[in-house]
């Protein structure tokens, strides 16, 4: 699994940040998806890497403007995660 994390710029409201949740998830084969207004970001979760060329055509399509692509290994926070430090 891993977790992609977008920098998008264009981002307002909560309706921007669904708008880009529904194009995501109709586009791509993610398991989750979640933007942020005040971040900037869009994380994706997936089981397989998703090339940035369809990243970019994706987010494209929105009207956003996509301004960087970060990945790392997904790692599962538990609900008792906090008590492992």
């Amino acid at each position: 699994m891993v977790e992609i994390t977008l920098k998008i710029e264009g981002m307002m409201c909560g309706m921007c940040e669904s708008h880009l949740n529904e194009a995501v998830r109709a586009a791509l084969p993610v398991k989750s998806v979640a933007s942020s207004r005040k971040t900037g970001e869009t994380v994706i979760v997936a089981k397989e890497d998703i090339p940035d060329e369809e990243l970019r055509r994706v987010i494209g399509g929105t009207g956003y403007e996509l301004k960087g692509i970060t990945r790392r290994p997904y790692e599962k926070k538990g609900l008792f995660s906090f008590f492992k430090r």
